[in-house]
Formats: C-alpha cells, structure tokens, sequence
C-alpha cells in the first residue's frame, strides 16, 4: 500500500482549496442526524445524576480531538519521508481524516452502551429455532452478533442518513475491522479481524472501498486496515482509560489518592507531585493529570506509527498501538482498577440490565410486525402503526427478510437511551398519555 493511493489522491483534495474534501467529511459528520443522537445515549454512567460525566457525544468529541493531535503529529513525519505527498496533502489532511474517522466510531451504538449490542443479538439467539431459517448464514451471523462497527460503517453510507457521502480515506479510516461477521479465517491474532466491520448490506461498498485505496487482501473478503485507523483506535483507546478513570474518580467510585498514582504511572517522569499539590482544588488535580497522561500516550503512539510505518502499509503490523507502548502496563493497571470499580459498580449494572430489558421488549413488539409486513394480526399492527413513517415506509419497500430487519434495527439501535425507555413504557402500558 502506499500512502497517495491510500489518500485518494487529487481526487479528494486540491491544495488551494480554502476547504478540503475532508474538511467536507467533519462537517457533514457533525451536523448529522445519527450524530447528534449521541448526545442521549451512554458512554459507561447514567447522565442526569451527574456534572462532567460523558455522554458518547462528549466522548466522541475527545476522541476526535485526540485523534486530530495524532493524524497531524504523524502526518508531518510521514510528509517528511515522503515529500511528494507534499504537491497534494498537508499534515492537518491527515488529522482531518482521523479527526472526522474518530468523530464517528461511535454512531453505530445502540442505546444503554454495549449491554445493548448484546441485548440485540441475545434476542435473536434467543428466536434461533423460529428465524434461523429465513436468512442465508452470513446474514444470520449478522443479526446474533450485532456489531456497533458494523452499524456505523452502515449508517454513514446510508443515502436516508442525510447522504454524508464520505471520502474513501474517512471511511477506511472509520473501519477498523476490514471484513464481515462470517469469516473462514479469523487470522489471529491480528487485531484487525478481531470484529468485523461491515454487513452483508455493505459488503460489495467496502469491497469496492477496498479496490478504490488499494488495500491488502489477507483472503476473500477479508482486508488489512487503512493505516489511519491504527491511529483511530488509539485515540478511542487513549480517552477510554483516561477518561473514563476520571469520571469513576469524580463519582466517587475510585478514591482520590488511587487515581492520582495510576496517572502518574502513565506520565512517568513528567509527575511532580509538589506543583500537583500547589493546586487546592482536587478535580483541577486530577483534570491537569488527565492531560499530561493524553499527552504522553499520543508521543508514545505516534512513536510507534511511525517506527512501524513499513510493517503497518505492508499489512504486516496488526496490533493495537497502546498494546505496545512503553505505557502499556499502567494502562493494564487502569483497567483492572477500572473493572473492578468502575465498569461493575452498580449504577452501571443498573444500565446493563436496563438495556436487555428494554431492548428485548421493543424486539419482541417490533420484529413480528416487521416480518408480517401484509398479514399481520391486530397486535403487531398496533406496534406497526407506532413507527415513524419513514421507517414504515422503508419496511414496506424492502426486498427481502433480511433488509426488513435491517432496516428495523437501524431504527431501534438509532434510538437514544430516553426514546428507547419512553417507548418501551408505552409498549407495556407503563405510560399512557394524560398519564403522570
């Protein structure tokens, strides 16, 4: 692979444009619908409680401001190396594209976090003996492994969604699992067929996304990543550990004094303990140690691009970045500390279980009507009748089982956390209008 093919070349930019095409790729990101839903949906804690705990909108913000600091960071090295890139892109291209690439990576989320990727496919494991049969095998292993990924990669090419029509780079970029959910060969232990990336839906989209940027093909279907998306999951990854220790630190569920060391141990000889205490105010503390740690992660991954160039564009490298930076151990660190007080507290299992529950109840009121489209009895069409027009129109319209269901768990999975609640409580009767 080589970088002004994996860049798209003049085609997606032009160096005396006040605006690039990739520009073009953040904007349309953020002004989009899907997007703004993330705003209501959770990242790890319940959101009305609490001052200053992420939302998967503050989250994705960070995620692309890190990601931003990454693609330029290494966009000048990489220009340097190769000069004539110089005729066409700029470093701020590259952190562009990883910007507009992290900005995404969560659209595809459902409701209640990831308990609700896995209330979706437990429902349809759960109906196995009275579905299976309906779907070809590489549409079933989509519905009983519901994939966030996947939903994105689905969402941002989806003409309904406000027709983003993304740039090829952005969206190889997003894409950090290059293959479908049933694969003859996982290649492990390559990080990037760990998960799969797209739906049957989007199969030939990616394949052709694939042959437009030239990238390796480990085996049918079945592709290396574009190298931007190493940097999309490290700003993803960064902001994850860090952030999230700062949120169970400001909710109380990871003392003080706990979160100030397993910070340091990230930030390495950048710590001074005395200017740290000169600051009276311990969430300043600990917001000053959250971003040397950010800082020093995003040298150490940018390092490690960078040494790894060769192997990352010949497909041999295919690791995560902060699995092998110096600051790995201390990451660990935090995410034992993490799961144990963070990640099984119990406001979070309260969200979990939430999820399955009120998922599963919208499943079982929506998917009968969806696959007795013509023919249904007076109870899914009750349920039927309680979809948005477009959606209803879309079922109607579909050309197969499969896309119906599809269409179906765009619609649920786009909900946010109150939609989803409000209308699983009309569903059971919880709520009726004139109700308080």
């Amino acid at each position: 692979m080589n970088w002004e093919v994996l860049l798209g070349g003049s085609e997606f930019h032009e160096k005396n444009m006040d605006r690039s095409m990739f520009d073009r790729d953040f904007d349309r990101i953020i002004f989009s619908h899907p997007f703004r839903k993330l705003q209501d949906k959770t990242q790890v804690h319940p959101l009305p409680e609490h001052d200053f705990v992420h939302n998967r909108l503050t989250h994705s913000l960070e995620v692309s401001s890190v990601g931003r600091s990454l693609g330029r960071g290494v966009g000048s090295k990489i220009l340097d190396r190769h000069p004539k890139l110089k005729t066409q892109f700029s470093a701020s291209d590259l952190g562009v594209i990883t910007a507009s690439a992290a900005l995404a990576h969560d659209i595809g989320n459902p409701p209640f976090g990831h308990s609700g990727e896995d209330a979706i496919s437990d429902y349809f494991l759960a109906n196995k003996d009275l579905l299976e049969s309906s779907f070809k095998e590489q549409q079933w292993f989509d519905l009983v492994n519901f994939e966030g990924n996947a939903q994105g990669f689905r969402l941002l090419n989806k003409s309904g969604y406000q027709g983003l029509r993304l740039t090829a780079p952005t969206l190889a970029a997003f894409t950090k699992y290059p293959r479908p959910s049933k694969v003859s060969d996982n290649f492990k232990p390559r990080r990037s067929q760990k998960k799969y990336g797209y739906y049957y839906t989007e199969g030939e989209i990616f394949k052709s996304l694939a042959a437009d940027l030239q990238l390796r093909a480990l085996a049918e279907h079945q592709w290396v990543r574009h190298p931007l998306a190493f940097l999309v999951e490290a700003a993803d990854d960064i902001c994850y550990h860090i952030i999230d220790l700062e949120d169970g630190c400001n909710l109380g569920l990871v003392s003080h004094e706990e979160t100030v060391e397993l910070y340091a141990e990230v930030i390495g000889d950048r710590f001074n303990r005395k200017k740290l205490n000169a600051i009276n105010s311990k969430a300043e503390q600990i917001g000053l140690l959250r971003a040397l740690a950010i800082g020093e992660l995003i040298a150490q991954c940018e390092t490690l691009f960078l040494d790894n160039e060769a192997a990352i564009l010949d497909g041999s490298y295919d690791t995560s970045l902060t699995d092998e930076i110096s600051a790995e151990p201390a990451l660990l660190d935090i995410k034992k500390v993490s799961i144990d007080k963070i990640y099984r507290s119990r406001n979070v299992v309260e969200i979990e279980a939430a999820g399955f529950n009120v998922l599963n109840g919208l499943l079982e009121a929506f998917v009968p009507a969806a696959l007795n489209i013509g023919q249904m009895n007076k109870r899914q069409s009750v349920a039927f009748r309680l979809l948005p027009a477009d959606v209803k129109l879309e079922l109607k319209s579909s050309e197969s089982t499969y896309e119906s269901l599809r269409a179906l768990l765009d619609y649920i999975s786009g909900l946010t956390d109150s939609n989803a609640m409000s209308l699983y409580r009309k569903l059971m009767g919880i709520s009726l209008p004139g109700m308080r």
